[in-house]
């Protein structure tokens, strides 16, 4: 158990594992495509992604050593970050891929708003529990004020069409929401909206919809709108108990779309299989008990939601993440943290880890 004063080294180890195996898988599953569009260069993503792991320890350390506290003072910041990520993305600056634009190009460095939206909204609905919490199971002012954060950070995640991530943002701040007291009347209605929502979304985006039919039954689908999801079970059937080997993916090889991003879980199954996926699920079960460990212990109120918003981000993205390859859960696209390729993602979730062990530090 750890003393008052000291960071949680079991957090930093595990997240730490888990970047370093997230460069090994990131190689392995892009190595293809790296060599096939990058003129033989297949280490184009490892290089990348190890950079943005550099970076990441960086801050990981250098937010271990700064009071969570000043964070709280911050308040206003996070909601011109917020709105600042989103105007960026629809200037100049913002970049399309797959059909939606997410990402913002300045001087060549390719950022997505919604990773430094995501934790800017933990951040300020932290400091407004910690403000409200003798009266967060009022309707007027602890359940409105509430509903309106939660609609304005999601709504500008979900401007970029990027439902996946609405979604994990606003079951993150829904669990905070819960853990502060809330009312359970109040939270039934805030579902009850976000389902609501959530279904005239998918209805008025034939994409979307199609996700979810092909999600019944992706083999019906397989040449078509199930072509991913099929691909991904092929491979983590393939993978059997202690997997084909590493590197040594088929599925990889182009018939797993974004193999080394979206679905890189499918490429750990096929290759490590069901020995390996079962261990990284077991690191991120860890990180997440270390995370909520924590927010238990924090010494104040905001410690324990901010605490409680970065764990929940990092866990329910995770597990969407796996949910998706597994075909438990509709197809959408969304990187499993640590590992996935993805600078930004990367750097932000290792800074959070680091905002962690600071509060793990003045823990009482």
């Amino acid at each position: 158990m750890n003393q008052k004063g000291s960071v949680d080294w079991l957090l930093f180890l595990s997240t730490s594992i888990l970047v370093l195996f997230g460069f090994i898988m990131v190689y392995s599953a892009s190595f293809p495509e790296g060599y096939y569009y990058f003129r033989g260069d297949g280490f184009f993503f490892l290089r990348k992604q190890v950079m943005a792991g550099l970076a990441g320890m960086a801050a990981l350390i250098i937010a271990s050593f700064i009071d969570y506290r000043i964070y709280r003072k911050l308040n206003k910041l996070m909601f011109v970050l917020a709105i600042l990520a989103t105007v960026l993305l629809f200037t100049a600056y913002g970049t399309e891929a797959y059909g939606a634009v997410r990402w913002i190009d300045i001087g060549g460095l390719n950022i997505q708003p919604s990773d430094i939206i995501k934790i800017a909204a933990v951040m300020y609905v932290a400091y407004y529990l910690e403000k409200n919490a003798q009266r967060i199971r009022t309707f007027k002012k602890g359940y409105v004020p509430i509903a309106v954060l939660i609609f304005f950070f999601c709504g500008t995640i979900a401007l970029q069409r990027d439902l996946s991530t609405t979604f994990v943002l606003a079951m993150t701040l829904g669990v905070m929401y819960f853990c502060a007291g809330a009312n359970l009347l109040h939270i039934a209605m805030t579902a009850f909206m976000a389902i609501s929502v959530t279904s005239y979304l998918i209805i008025n985006e034939s994409y979307r919809m199609v996700r979810v039919i092909s999600f019944t039954d992706p083999f019906r689908y397989r040449s078509t709108y199930g072509y991913q999801v099929v691909q991904s079970l092929l491979a983590l059937g393939t993978g059997g108990l202690f997997g084909m080997g590493l590197g040594q993916s088929r599925q990889k090889f182009f018939y797993i779309p974004l193999a080394y991003n979206d679905f890189i879980f499918a490429v750990i199954g096929e290759e490590l299989g069901f020995v390996g996926a079962f261990g990284v699920i077991l690191f991120f079960v860890v990180l997440v008990w270390r995370g909520l460990r924590i927010a238990i212990n924090a010494s104040d109120l905001f410690g324990t939601f901010l605490a409680m918003g970065i764990t929940c981000l990092i866990g329910i993205q995770a597990a969407v993440h796996i949910a998706v390859v597994s075909s438990s859960m509709p197809p959408t696209g969304i990187v499993l943290p640590f590992i996935s390729a993805g600078g930004t993602s990367l750097l932000i979730n290792m800074a959070s880890i680091g905002v962690l062990l600071n509060i793990s530090k003045n823990s009482v």
